[in-house]
């Protein structure tokens, strides 16, 4: 009987889940309150920087191109992705409550994660923009048609999607029990799944390979692209003309190793493997760090962004 009543009430404990606990960006309040203000500075920084970067794609005739189309849409993705976890998070700490109901906390992991592999979508097809340009110069502007373009980037959204989709079933399947306290500022897959009551085992290397062969699949197809580039520039005899064909993708190339390093330290390892503190490191250099380096990278040294950007702040009246 009391063995009936134990697991009966493991039952309840199980089914009667509806709210997890965020732990925030420290544990320390000191620490908390320090890094509020630091990511809200973040947080304002990177909306204005990729808001700039769509505006002015949008409204300067000389940037309707399928590079700034490409950019466009992940300057897009990059701001969506940023509301999607930071807001919550800096009212959290401010308030001192990080509970999050199970609900908005799968819709968080959903939106998170599909926009994260969109943007891993985008940035291949945006290299095999940059070797079409420099490989196929003559037939770029036929193949790089704008209905193209269109469907590369449907195709990223709409793929993000499925595998947000799968992502999101295969972490909310488990069974969950108390304590919820989820170490982390929002919700993640590795974090959640350490709160499993069940072996997650299984779910973790279902997850594992799925994103392996995602993942892998867009990082062969971009280091390919750059290989057909090189070998491209390095036929060409004048060393100005080398620069100047390399120099159209050197921007793509540091968000590349940006995106794909900060991520796979992050999603590409057991959660086993990683403390709870180096998890949130690796979200701060993934979600927050990499969506505000991305404007900067691509409008430091590009003269037409500059002086796309330089025409649209002086149209806007302070």
């Amino acid at each position: 009987m009391r063995c009936y009543r134990s697991t009966l009430q493991n039952m309840t404990n199980l089914t009667a889940v509806s709210v997890f606990l965020l732990r925030g960006f420290s544990a320390v309040p000191e620490l908390q309150l320090l890094s509020v203000v630091a990511f809200l500075f973040l947080y304002v920084a990177a909306i204005l920087g990729n808001i700039s970067i769509v505006a002015a794609v949008t409204l300067d005739a000389h940037l309707h191109t399928p590079m700034y189309f490409f950019l466009k849409h992940l300057s897009l993705v990059d701001i969506c992705s940023l509301s999607t976890t930071l807001p919550r998070a800096l009212l959290a700490a401010m308030l001192g409550s990080g509970d999050i109901s199970l609900l908005a906390c799968a819709s968080q992991l959903f939106a998170f994660v599909s926009l994260g592999s969109t943007e891993c979508f985008l940035i291949t097809s945006m290299a095999y923009d940059r070797c079409l340009a420099i490989y196929r110069p003559l037939v770029y502007r036929v193949v790089m048609s704008h209905t193209a373009c269109v469907c590369l980037v449907a195709v990223a959204w709409v793929g993000g999607l499925l595998f947000s989709t799968f992502h999101t079933a295969n972490t909310f399947s488990l069974p969950f029990c108390g304590p919820l306290v989820i170490d982390h500022f929002f919700c993640d897959i590795p974090p959640i799944m350490r709160l499993a009551c069940a072996n997650a085992d299984a779910h973790e290397a279902a997850g594992f390979a799925v994103s392996g062969c995602v993942i892998m699949s867009c990082f062969a197809l971009t280091v390919l692209s750059y290989v057909r580039i090189l070998a491209t520039v390095a036929r060409i005899r004048s060393v100005a003309g080398r620069w100047k064909a390399f120099s159209t993708c050197s921007s793509h190339l540091a968000t590349v190793m940006l995106f794909y390093g900060t991520g796979s330290s992050a999603y590409m390892r057991p959660s086993a493997h990683s403390s709870p503190l180096q998890a949130r490191l690796a979200a701060v250099f993934y979600s927050i760090l990499t969506p505000t380096l991305n404007p900067l990278i691509y409008s430091l040294r590009n003269k037409d962004m500059q002086g796309a950007l330089r025409k649209l702040y002086l149209q806007v009246p302070f």
